[in-house]
């Protein structure tokens, strides 16, 4: 298993960008698909974003495909989720998830989460 801890989220305008980053602990973090998934108040989780552990296969929401994008270093045990062009409509906790299948995490099955980090977008 891998602990992870997502930062970088904030306040921000709508047109404004924002990076999340979801730093994990353990040796084995870069052979884990990564995700990203967000969750408004009084909303259903979303997924939002999933790589392979190897970078080579990337998986977006409707909602954000466009805007958004996910990378990762594995070097640094850090993946990432770029937003552009963000809207008040992005506004959410988001959540970062690994797990060894990218088709597991981006279904939302991932068993390791992290705790969240709260975007708003003003309008």
């Amino acid at each position: 298993q891998v602990q992870l801890l997502e930062s970088g989220g904030g306040l921000v305008q709508a047109g404004d960008s924002l990076r999340l980053s979801c730093a994990a602990s353990g040796r084995r973090f870069s052979r884990y698909a990564v995700g990203w998934f967000r969750q408004a108040p009084g909303k259903e989780r979303e997924f939002v974003a999933a790589m392979s552990w190897s970078g080579g296969t990337t998986y977006y929401g409707d909602l954000v495909k466009g805007r958004f994008t996910i990378s990762r270093d594995n070097a640094k045990n850090t993946a990432y989720l770029q937003m552009n062009i963000l809207k008040p409509e992005d506004t959410a906790v988001y959540y970062c998830a690994a797990d060894e299948l990218s088709s597991t995490v981006a279904a939302g099955r991932a068993l390791n989460w992290g705790q969240g980090t709260q975007v708003t977008v003003s309008s």
